[in-house]
């Protein structure tokens, strides 16, 4: 009686199910049927930090596109826990037997038969679904291997090591800078007054499509108007009113502009004697130059002779750790030049000597006739009936030609801030010196200990960037800094390795030209990366030979064209660092009335200086002795 009470309910239950599943339709149109899963990972799937290995990934991605290629099947179970496959006309053979109902959904061109066969192959597929309920691990019905796709998920993950978070930013790091597209080389464009740097400089911009054409014409129209027509290509760099009213560059100017090999930025320096300071800013930033001549007769003599700006850009470019120099011999299409090789062998012949006294040597100096102007060897080569005497490569060729520049990208972060604005937020604007840097990334500024986070970077073009790495020019918008709290001549640095502060430092010196000798107390300015402080020598330590031998007593005086081992003492505090260790922060130049005295490099920082830069003080910053 009990088991026809049984079979009558199951009945019950299958009458039950039939009426209320005979008013639904499937859509003839429909491939497959795709129910919503638990989010959370099967518990036989171990989860890992590190990506699945391309072997193995393409492996698990072929086995989950078998698998879902097989029919999707959903069951609906009455009865007994323990499923039994079956198509969807399956009946009960007994009363004794469970009362089970399967709905099946799949591919209709199939025949029933071969359903049957399909889901007997496959019984464990059915029992691995996401919501069936977990059965007895002892229970043979359920102890069924997972399913080929999740056999190969597994076996993907059980083959990778875990990594922890920190190793993982480490290999999204390196896969970002391996990633970053093109070199970047600042370039800086230094000689006399009226060589024709800005010109050059608005020529490439128009010439690397920079600068449109309607723009250019806009220029040529309004220089037209303003008395200046033959200035309107430097236009383009010298964006100044005064600048295009005198013709003469007072700020180191900045332009991006990019061939297929190479990403560049130009800095226009000012060639007036009057700003050389300006031209001092942009030399620290500087990866290779361009020294333009004027071929012109007379102006070429003018600025190469005692007081002019050819030789003394010449020298602090080399100071300012530019190691290669292009030298552009300009105005080549002028009417009292036209292309002569007399004069250009004589430009030639009269600046090797000097160039090599300065540090340049022959593998060091390239020279080339171009003309900004016209733009004859600046894009492409000079043509033959213009210049039959010289088939080298034109401006640009030598610059993409030059040896790639060796970068610190994985070392600490140094970037000297040149300049600040308020947009919305203090930014700054710097060359990354040393390292990278990143949105989100925690820095400090030094001297002040002020750390702060990274909201977000802009390149050259002034586009926001996710990153950018060692010689890059950036702006660098910083959270809850007040412009107020920073000035030309702070670094931007790690907080684990910043960089050193002191205000008293060992230096070896090389005197260019003083007026007088100089001795213990002797007052100048030093331009050290962007800063500019007062300074004075306030010890002779040595005096050194031609081969840098140092005398056993600390000499009285040292005068023009000697080399000494000196202890110079800082007004403020600045960050500095060893020549040896980062040469950009270890460089300084020193002036006084108008001309450069001397240029020196860092051999020690004194130890209270180091040792102030990592004492904390309260508030996040520290103070500094004034």
């Amino acid at each position: 009686m009990a088991d026809n009470g049984n079979a009558n309910n199951g009945a019950n239950e299958i009458d039950n199910v039939t009426q209320k599943t005979a008013g639904l339709s499937l859509n003839s149109k429909a491939k497959e049927f795709k129910p919503t899963f638990n989010t959370k990972a099967p518990s036989f799937v171990p989860r890992t930090f590190a990506p699945p290995k391309p072997a193995a990934a393409a492996a698990a991605a072929e086995a989950l596109t078998v698998a879902d290629a097989a029919p999707k099947v959903m069951s609906i179970s009455l009865g007994s826990s323990a499923p039994k496959a079956s198509s969807a006309k399956s009946e009960p053979t007994s009363a004794a037997a469970p009362s089970t109902i399967s709905i099946s959904i799949g591919d209709s061109s199939k025949d029933s038969e071969n359903a049957e066969s399909e889901a007997k192959a496959e019984p464990a597929k059915e029992e691995a679904a996401p919501f069936s309920k977990p059965e007895d691990p002892s229970s043979p019905a359920t102890s069924a291997a997972p399913t080929t796709a999740a056999a190969a998920v597994a076996a993907v993950a059980t083959e990778q090591p875990m990594q922890t978070i920190a190793e993982t930013r480490e290999a999204d790091d390196d896969v970002l800078l391996d990633e970053h597209f093109k070199e970047h080389l600042n370039v800086i464009f230094i000689g006399h007054v009226d060589a024709g740097k800005s010109t050059l400089g608005g020529n490439i911009l128009y010439l690397t499509d920079m600068v449109d054409k309607r723009t250019m014409e806009k220029y040529e129209r309004e220089a037209k108007e303003a008395g200046r027509e033959s200035w309107y290509l430097s236009w383009a760099l010298d964006t100044n009113q005064e600048e295009r009213a005198k013709g003469k560059t007072v700020e180191c100017g900045r332009a991006f502009f990019e061939t297929a090999k190479r990403r560049y930025t130009i800095l226009d320096a000012p060639g007036h004697k009057t700003f050389v300071p300006s031209m001092l800013g942009g030399a620290a930033q500087a990866d290779i130059g361009v020294l333009v001549i004027s071929a012109r007769k007379g102006e070429f003599e003018t600025g190469f002779e005692r007081g002019g700006q050819t030789r003394e850009h010449a020298f602090l470019a080399k100071t300012a750790g530019v190691r290669r120099l292009i030298i552009a011999i300009n105005k080549m299409d002028d009417p009292t030049v036209k292309w002569d090789k007399g004069r250009y062998d004589e430009i030639v012949g009269k600046l090797t000597p000097f160039l090599r006294q300065a540090g340049y040597y022959k593998a060091d100096a390239i020279f080339m006739p171009i003309s900004g102007f016209t733009g004859a060897g600046v894009k492409d080569r000079v043509k033959p009936e213009l210049c039959s005497w010289y088939s080298g490569p034109s401006l640009l060729e030598q610059l993409d030609e030059q040896k790639a520049i060796d970068r610190k990208v994985n070392g600490p972060l140094r970037i000297p801030i040149s300049e600040k604005f308020s947009e919305m937020g203090t930014v700054i604007s710097g060359k990354i010196d040393s390292g990278h840097i990143k949105v989100n990334q925690k820095v400090m500024i030094m001297p002040d200990k002020r750390i702060t986070e990274v909201v977000a970077v802009y390149g050259e073009n002034e586009s926001e960037e996710p990153m950018a790495v060692c010689g890059d020019n950036v702006r660098v918008k910083l959270r809850n800094v007040d412009e107020r709290d920073v000035r030309s001549g702070f670094v931007l640095t790690d907080i684990k390795n910043p960089c050193h502060v002191t205000r008293a430092f060992e230096a070896q010196l090389q005197i260019l030209d003083a007026e007088s000798i100089i001795t213990a107390g002797f007052r100048s300015v030093m331009h050290l990366h962007t800063a500019v402080e007062e300074v004075v020598i306030s010890k002779l330590v040595h005096k050194l030979n031609k081969k840098l031998q140092k005398s056993k007593l600390p000499p009285p005086f040292v005068k023009t064209g000697e080399a000494c081992i000196v202890r110079i003492e800082v007004n403020k505090t600045v960050c500095a660092e060893k020549f040896s260790d980062y040469p950009q922060l270890g460089r300084f130049t020193l002036r006084d009335k108008g001309n450069t005295i001397a240029v020196g490099k860092i051999l020690r920082i004194a130890k209270a200086g180091a040792a102030a830069a990592n004492a904390p003080t309260a508030g996040g910053a520290a103070t500094a002795a004034e």
